[in-house]
């Protein structure tokens, strides 16, 4: 079955023709099928490129790092869950543990303050391992849950995650237990330290906007556009010949690619891999940042991470540490009674509903 063929298998649902690829936040008329076309960048995407530039050299390094680069590097591992529900129906509280293990790979295959740990690889050898090991652990988890869906799906992430937090935690000979892995220290190319803040944040920024491109591009390819036939219907597409658990496996993988280079990059930003790294509080916290942006948009990962890191650093100042969990929870609930679809489906709505206020408005004014 050739691509246009599949096109035209996929508009078909119960007699009514729909738009091909009309997955979350992707507009119809920026597919193309069996080509691909890169959707033309609005004015205001332009000035958020210009302002992503700008920032580091406006802010105060506390802030370029802190935020800025925090928010980047949390918004790629949220990214890749944002993808998996999405795009492909799978809600996995898994991707932080996956980042984990990228993250624990690169401490052991590289340099750590543990010594007799550590094997002391060179940087440009140590982070492909670390990558390619946590994109193989993406596919297994995927290979063992993709069988299952909704609830099943969540627990079974869950407790993977949970079980590689118990590894970590008890075992002393590999991952140093409680203490962790600490004194990550990013390289130093070409007389540029890269832990350095306005440098990690152009490095984190590179690696985001490589990431969004890359969902972006296969949401829109026949793999994506498969993907999404799959979420709305696996026994259907199953029945067109589709392998439904490849499919699922491979978006598994790939989501396990972006998670795995924010995964390094959170090794890099912290310093360290403990633990508390890849907790149950971080694999929650990963949900509620892709939940608060919108987890049907790719970009509401980063906007969600966000907000997310502007509470988690300034909330403090306001109210005490150990209530931190209690402000999230608050903003969280608010974003999920008001708009289901996140911050970005809250502004469709009030641009559509102030827009068509104007419109009538304008209306009016020409008639008169």
């Amino acid at each position: 079955m050739n691509s246009q063929a599949a096109a035209a298998a996929m508009r078909q649902r119960g007699g009514s023709v729909l738009p091909v690829a009309t997955s979350p936040g992707t507009p119809a008329n920026d597919t193309a099928i069996p080509g691909f076309r890169w959707p033309r960048p609005a004015p205001r995407h332009w000035l958020v490129m210009i302002g992503l530039l700008v920032f580091p050299f406006i802010a105060s390094p506390f802030i370029t790092f802190q935020v800025g680069a925090q928010s980047l590097v949390l918004g790629m591992i949220a990214l890749s869950l944002s993808f998996l529900a999405g795009y492909g129906g799978m809600v996995s509280l898994a991707q932080m543990t996956v980042a984990g293990i990228a993250g624990y790979a690169l401490a052991v295959f590289g340099h750590s303050s543990s010594a007799e740990i550590s094997l002391g690889w060179p940087w440009w050898l140590a982070v492909p391992v670390a990558i390619v090991i946590a994109v193989l652990s993406s596919a297994l988890i995927g290979w063992l849950s993709v069988r299952t869906e909704g609830i099943y799906t969540i627990m079974i992430t869950l407790a993977i995650g949970v079980a590689f937090y118990y590894l970590v935690l008890q075992n002393y000979s590999v991952f140093n237990g409680f203490q962790g892995l600490r004194e990550l220290k990013a390289p130093t190319v070409f007389g540029v330290q890269w832990r350095a803040p306005v440098p990690f944040y152009a490095l984190s920024l590179v690696c985001a906007l490589a990431a969004y491109g890359l969902v972006a591009y296969v949401v829109r390819s026949p793999f994506g556009i498969a993907l999404q036939g799959i979420r709305d219907n696996p026994r259907r597409m199953g029945a067109l010949g589709y392998a439904v658990v490849a499919h699922r496996v491979a978006a598994y993988a790939l989501s396990g690619l972006i998670a795995a280079v924010g995964g390094v990059l959170l090794a890099w930003y912290n310093a360290l891999m403990s633990p508390g790294s890849v907790g149950t509080g971080w694999l929650i916290n990963i949900l509620v940042i892709a939940v608060l942006g919108g987890v049907k948009h790719p970009i509401g990962a980063f906007l969600g991470a966000i907000v997310f890191v502007l509470l988690q650093t300034f909330a403090i100042d306001v109210i005490d540490r150990e209530r931190f969990n209690l402000v999230i929870g608050g903003v969280f609930l608010a974003i999920v009674l008001f708009s289901p679809d996140g911050l970005l489906g809250l502004w469709a709505k009030l641009r559509s509903r102030f827009g068509s206020r104007q419109a009538i408005t304008s209306h009016h004014r020409r008639r008169a």
